[in-house]
């Protein structure tokens, strides 16, 4: 079961994740979930697609960006921030229509260093795209 944010908790989190925001808002990504153990972010095909009407790699790369970056700002918390994002993607098909939905789970927490392994699905449950995301944890200060 997937624990919805509520808007008070959404607007808490693009405040201080705002920089995963004009981008992702003009894409029309909306955050669904996000927690210390996972992330969720659904963006429409519609807007974000090529001019033959496919999801380019781009946008999903920004989805799984985007999901992955809040993941690890979670994890750096009030202590630290998240800096020096590295993201590898794969892309396995283009979606055509509806959203897709991007999810990040951590493979490694650390002091210094968050790893999330990220995967976008369409409505169909079908990969459009995997990533790993690599950021380091730095102290607050």
């Amino acid at each position: 079961m997937t624990d919805a944010v509520d808007d008070a908790a959404l607007a808490a989190l693009r405040e201080r994740f705002g920089g995963a925001g004009a981008l992702a808002e003009r894409m029309g990504i909306e955050l669904v979930e996000a927690s210390a153990e996972r992330v969720v972010a659904r963006m429409p095909v519609e807007g974000n697609t090529q001019p033959f009407g496919l999801l380019h790699g781009g946008a999903s790369c920004v989805l799984a960006e985007t999901v992955g970056s809040i993941g690890a700002g979670l994890h750096a918390g009030a202590a630290g921030r998240a800096v020096g994002i590295e993201i590898n993607a794969t892309h396995h098909r283009a979606a055509t229509a509806g959203t897709v939905t991007g999810t990040a789970t951590p493979l490694r927490l650390g002091r210094t260093v968050a790893t999330y392994q990220i995967e976008v699905v369409d409505d169909a449950g079908r990969r459009v795209c995997t990533a790993r995301l690599t950021c380091l944890i730095q102290a607050a200060g």
